[in-house]
């Protein structure tokens, strides 16, 4: 993958998108590539994900080079082609592990749904965000329609969603698409101090809090106490429980095993 870099730092993996003079859009082909790389994060030994881009910008969504989109002549085409869009936000959206996004510059589009898709989004003061869709003749995809709602509410997600507009950092706070904004030249040591805060999370407690919380808005409260109390259940099983409670006695932290 020329354009997409992923860098182990311990258990942190730093996944770059690169292609800064295409202010990091996905290439063309390149929604099966980011699949595989979610994929292969999962199935690693590194615990955090980062997300992040090269040059100054996050991700300008998807790369609409009329060259290559003029490509998709019938509607089954297209279809085709949103089916690897899916999957790529699926594979995101299901990681067991949490996933951060560290923004400087741009985020539209796919890339703000990109962001949208990880459990924290840091960005800088100078990052800007938009559903821009709309301004280009398209609708929100990425997973947008389902996470925007869920993040800021249904009214701001309208107007974000129908209007187009470009959010700057401060109102991103404000309305929580972002979790926290930084100066520049923070950014990768803010990040890194959260991913190290994931680190002393157990693993297995982690995956079942991800999946609970992805599904809250589903279901009723009753399905969620059962879900919790299943998987407590297991949770309390685990060596990392007893891990946990021996490590607390002996006041030292704890060192998991993620089983």
């Amino acid at each position: 993958m020329t354009w997409l870099h992923p860098d182990d730092r311990g258990l942190v993996r730093w996944l770059t998108i690169d292609r800064p003079d295409r202010k990091n859009a996905i290439p063309f082909d390149g929604w099966p590539e980011l699949r595989i790389a979610f994929d292969d994060f999962e199935g690693s030994e590194q615990r955090v994900l980062v997300v992040t881009g090269a040059g100054g910008e996050f991700c300008a969504g998807a790369d609409l080079d009329p060259s290559r989109v003029d490509r998709l002549q019938s509607v089954e085409d297209r279809h085709s082609r949103m089916k690897e869009v899916a999957a790529a936000a699926m594979a995101l959206h299901r990681l067991t592990k949490p996933a951060l996004a560290a923004v400087d510059g741009v985020a539209v589009g796919a890339g703000l749904n990109l962001a949208l898709g990880c459990d924290v989004v840091v960005a800088t003061e100078r990052a800007r965000f938009s559903e821009i869709f709309v301004r280009r003749g398209l609708t929100v995809d990425f997973g947008g329609s389902w996470l925007l709602p869920r993040i800021v509410g249904m009214q701001r997600a309208k107007d974000l969603a129908l209007s187009g507009r470009i959010v700057d950092a401060d109102e991103a706070q404000r309305i929580g698409l972002v979790t926290e904004v930084v100066p520049v030249d923070v950014l990768e040591d803010r990040v890194t101090e959260i991913a190290d805060g994931f680190l002393a999370g157990a693993p297995v407690a982690q995956m079942f809090a991800k999946q609970s919380l992805n599904a809250s808005f589903q279901i009723g409260l009753a399905d969620a106490l059962s879900w919790e109390g299943e998987a407590q259940s297991v949770a309390l099983g685990t060596e990392d429980a007893a891990e946990g409670l021996l490590a607390f006695l002996e006041k030292r932290d704890p060192e998991w095993k993620g089983r």
